[in-house]
């Protein structure tokens, strides 16, 4: 799993907020349910959904460089970030 991001939860956290968990995981993030500080499951995002977002970062990059258009460090900063959930 190395690139990816990934976050502990508790068990009873992971409990209460399942469908936030879900919709990081949906984004990219891989979730590590701990109980008593030991891992015990990991949550970890479809591949078709990875494969969506890694074709989209893909064809943003091929239409950036037919416009010849400037790239802003918040741009640059943003993808590199998109870039460790992989």
């Amino acid at each position: 799993m190395t690139g990816q991001l990934m976050r502990h939860v508790q068990a009873s956290e992971a409990k209460a907020k399942f469908a936030e968990l879900l919709d990081q995981v949906e984004q990219g993030e891989t979730i590590v349910i701990t109980r008593h500080g030991k891992p015990i499951a990991s949550v970890i995002p479809n591949d078709e959904n990875r494969r969506k977002r890694i074709e989209a970062a893909i064809e943003g990059l091929r239409r950036l460089g037919k416009t010849g258009g400037k790239v802003t460090l918040e741009e640059l900063l943003a993808w590199r970030h998109e870039g460790h959930k992989y």
